[in-house]
């Protein structure tokens, strides 16, 4: 596991986008958890955002493509509305300890 962050630099129903080692990332934190997965859309394998860290719908209820308005549930990833449904955001290994977030990227992705 790997540090990402800590914990209070992603504030309740707020989204933050990293890179690490060379793979696009961003959490999600809602409802007290963190949500970790590849910042990549499964439709067109591009990054989700349309701004600097703004990876929610305007209600933070769920993930959106910036580029077709896909919908993504935030606890689990699966697209429910757009071009993808059906599809799921890769997901990534996630863990809180001391007031840190961890991660663990799965090899497929550091290949």
């Amino acid at each position: 596991m790997q540090v990402l962050c800590d914990l209070d630099a992603i504030q309740e129903d707020q989204s933050k986008g990293f890179e690490l080692n060379g793979i696009s990332l961003f959490a999600v934190r809602k409802d007290g958890q963190v949500h970790v997965y590849q910042n990549q859309c499964p439709h067109l394998s591009i990054p989700l955002e349309y701004m600097p860290d703004q990876f929610l719908c305007s209600e933070n209820y769920f993930i959106q493509c910036s580029t077709h308005g896909a919908l993504f549930e935030i606890d689990s990833g699966n697209c429910v509305s757009g071009p993808c449904v059906g599809d799921k955001l890769t997901p990534i290994e996630t863990t809180i300890e001391n007031n840190q977030i961890l991660i663990r990227i799965p090899d497929e992705l550091t290949a």
